[in-house]
């Protein structure tokens, strides 16, 4: 599914419904029950949707009853390995995330991603009324030694009161 927002085209894998027997690449399947929850990821700076432990996620979001949608970012879809500006990246997540609830509405959101992923997720909860955000591969301490800790994304999300569940490793 093609999203368009103002940075760009993102794009969206989904899968999942009520009576769904495992995940397809050709959209979402059930009879016509809404999914028990909307769950949305997106992969790392220079990842892609396809990451191994996003493709885990989303067998557990599918097999609890989800619809999941795992998005390629505007830039990536652009060919750009850097996702530049955090404010331009949360809003383009805000517009998909907008687009993807049309998909399931009035169900609970989660959303979450890996790495830079997870840091779009954490600090657009509030704005998108997220209830919990799943963080993989969240990167407290950036790769340089003089930059700042991460740790006030983890809390963005937990102030707007999203519950954060954090894997590494």
């Amino acid at each position: 599914m093609r999203i368009n927002t103002e940075a760009g085209a993102a794009e969206a894998e989904l899968d999942g419904a009520p009576e769904d027997d495992g995940p397809r690449d050709d959209g979402p399947r059930g009879g016509g029950k809404p999914p028990r929850f909307l769950l949305v990821l997106t992969h790392g700076a220079g990842g892609s949707a396809a990451a191994p432990d996003l493709l885990a996620v989303r067998d557990a979001g599918v097999q609890l009853g989800g619809l999941v949608a795992r998005v390629t970012q505007p830039y990536r879809v652009r060919g750009a390995r850097a996702p530049g500006s955090p404010d331009r990246q949360d809003a383009a997540w805000a517009e998909v995330v907008a687009a993807l609830r049309e998909l399931a509405p009035g169900v609970p959101l989660v959303q979450g991603g890996r790495s830079n992923g997870a840091r779009v997720a954490c600090r657009t909860a509030a704005v998108v009324g997220a209830r919990a955000v799943i963080a993989l591969a969240f990167p407290l301490r950036p790769p340089r030694p003089t930059a700042p800790s991460r740790l006030d994304e983890l809390r963005q999300a937990r102030k707007g009161g999203a519950r954060v569940l954090v894997v590494n490793g």
